[in-house]
C-alpha cells in the first residue's frame, strides 16, 4: 500500500549525474588506483591562519556556545557591508539589506522557498549550477532554461542573452517572475561587464521581474579582469539580490559561510523563513568570518595566484597532450570542450572513459544542462605536479583512442 504513496517534489528532481562519476571514482580508489580528481569544486588549500586562530580564540569563550542569530550576528553583517563598500563602492544597510547564510547554496534554496509561489516561473541559463534550477523545482515553481551563448574567450553574448530573456518574458504564461544570473559563471567561467547589469536592471524594472545574482567567484579573476556587482548600477536594489560565499576566496568551503544582500523585501523574506529553519551558524564561525572579510586580504591574492598558475599549467600541458582548451578569465574551473572527434561520445561517456582509462576525474557537462553536453568541467583543485601527471595520462589515452578509430 505504501508503494502507491508518491513524493512529488522528489520525483520532479532528476538523478544526480555527478553521483555516478563519484561512485566509479570511489570504486577505483578502493581498488588502489591513483585517481587525479578534478571533479568537484572543493578547494584543497588551508584556511588562512589568522581566520583559524580567531575561530579557536572565539571557541574558548563559553558564551559563544549558545544559540546564535539566524540572520547572522551584527558584526558579520556589518563586515559584509564593509566588503561591498571597499570592493564596489556600494552602501548597504546591515540591518535590512544583508543577511548571513550557511553557505550561499543554503541561502539560495531558502530564498527561493520564501519568495516563490506554486506555479511561478523563473528563467535560468543553460548550462547552470544545478541548484540554480532545481531550487525552484523544490519550491513548486517552473523553470525556463535558456541556452547561454558566449565566445571563445568565455565572454557572454549579451545581445543573444537579452533576446532570449525578452522572448521568454513575452511568450510564457504565466510571465516569468525571476531571472537568475551567475557571473563569473559556474560551470562555463563566462564573464560579463558592468553594462550587462545596467541593461538587466533596466529590463527588470520595465518588465517587472526580480533578479537573483550569484557572484560566488567574484574574487577569482585573471588577466586584468574584475568582476562587477549588480549593485554598482543605480536602482538595482529595487529589483535584485546578490549572493557571495567565503568558500572559494578564503578556502572556507567546509565552514559553510555565505551571504545575500540587496532588495529589502527579499532579504526580509529570507530572514523570516530562516528564523523558522535555523538558529544561525556557530557563533565562533561567524566571528572568524568577520575577520576574514574585514582582515588582511593578501591571503585572497595568494589563493588567486594559485588558481591562475594551475590554470596556466593545465591548459598548456593538456594542449601538449592533444587537447586544446581556451584559458578562462575567472573562477576555479576550466570549461573544456571535448575534442571534436570524441564529441559523439557525449560528456557522460567521455568522462567515464577518462576516469577508467586515464585515471582522471572530471564533471560531465550534461550534469549542468543539455547545453553542456559537449563539455566537461575541470576543477583546479590538484597541484601542478598532479596536473602534469594527468596530462601524461591523458596523452597516452588520447593516443590510444585515436589509433583505435
Amino acid at each position: 500500500m505504501f508503494d502507491e504513496i508518491q513524493f512529488n517534489t522528489i520525483n520532479r528532481l532528476p538523478n544526480y549525474v555527478f553521483a555516478e562519476i563519484n561512485e566509479i571514482k570511489m570504486e577505483a580508489r578502493r581498488a588502489g588506483e591513483d585517481i587525479i580528481d578534478f571533479s568537484m569544486g572543493n578547494p584543497d588549500g588551508p584556511t588562512p591562519k589568522h581566520i583559524v586562530d580567531k575561530l579557536i580564540e572565539s571557541a574558548q569563550k563559553p558564551k559563544n556556545y549558545r544559540y546564535s542569530a539566524s540572520r547572522g550576528i551584527y558584526k558579520l553583517r556589518l563586515a559584509i557591508c564593509n566588503w561591498y563598500a571597499r570592493k564596489y563602492n556600494v552602501d548597504l544597510d546591515p540591518e535590512h539589506e544583508a543577511i548571513a547564510t550557511m553557505g550561499s547554496k543554503e541561502g539560495y534554496v531558502h530564498l527561493v522557498q520564501a519568495i516563490t509561489n506554486a506555479g511561478d516561473v523563473a528563467i535560468v541559463p543553460d548550462p547552470a549550477y544545478p541548484i540554480h534550477t532545481h531550487a525552484f523545482v523544490i519550491a513548486g515553481a517552473n523553470v525556463i532554461t535558456m541556452k547561454m551563448e558566449y565566445n571563445e574567450n568565455y565572454e557572454l553574448d549579451q545581445e543573444a542573452f537579452f533576446r532570449s530573456v525578452k522572448r521568454s518574458l513575452h511568450e510564457s504564461l504565466p510571465k516569468p517572475k525571476f531571472v537568475v544570473v551567475n557571473f563569473p559563471h559556474n560551470p562555463t567561467t563566462v564573464t560579463v561587464d558592468k553594462e550587462f547589469y545596467k541593461e538587466l536592471v533596466a529590463m527588470a524594472k520595465k518588465e517587472r521581474f526580480y533578479i537573483i545574482s550569484d557572484i560566488a567567484y567574484a574574487d577569482i579573476t585573471f588577466d586584468g579582469y574584475k568582476t562587477p556587482s549588480i549593485f554598482e548600477v543605480e536602482g538595482a536594489k529595487d529589483v535584485a539580490v546578490e549572493s557571495f560565499t567565503l568558500s572559494k576566496s578564503y578556502n572556507m568551503a567546509g565552514w559553510r559561510v555565505g551571504f545575500f544582500v540587496g532588495n529589502r523585501k527579499m532579504i526580509a523574506a529570507l530572514a523570516k523563513i530562516k528564523s523558522w529553519f535555523d538558529y544561525g551558524m556557530f557563533t565562533p564561525v561567524q566571528v572568524a568570518a568577520t575577520i576574514a572579510l574585514d582582515g588582511p586580504q593578501e591571503c585572497v591574492d595568494n589563493i588567486i595566484k594559485t588558481y591562475e598558475k594551475r590554470r596556466d599549467v593545465l591548459c598548456e600541458s593538456f594542449k601538449n597532450a592533444g587537447w586544446e582548451i581556451n584559458k578562462p578569465r575567472a573562477t576555479m574551473f576550466v570549461w573544456a570542450q571535448i575534442p571534436k572527434e570524441f564529441q559523439y561520445l557525449g560528456s557522460m561517456k567521455f568522462s567515464k572513459l577518462l576516469l577508467t582509462e586515464a585515471k582522471i576525474a572530471v564533471s560531465p557537462g550534461i550534469g549542468f544542462g543539455e547545453a553542456g553536453d559537449n563539455y566537461v568541467r575541470i576543477s583546479l583543485i590538484e597541484n601542478e605536479n598532479r596536473i602534469r601527471q594527468a596530462a601524461r595520462n591523458l596523452k597516452r589515452y588520447l593516443k590510444s583512442l585515436r589509433e583505435a578509430k
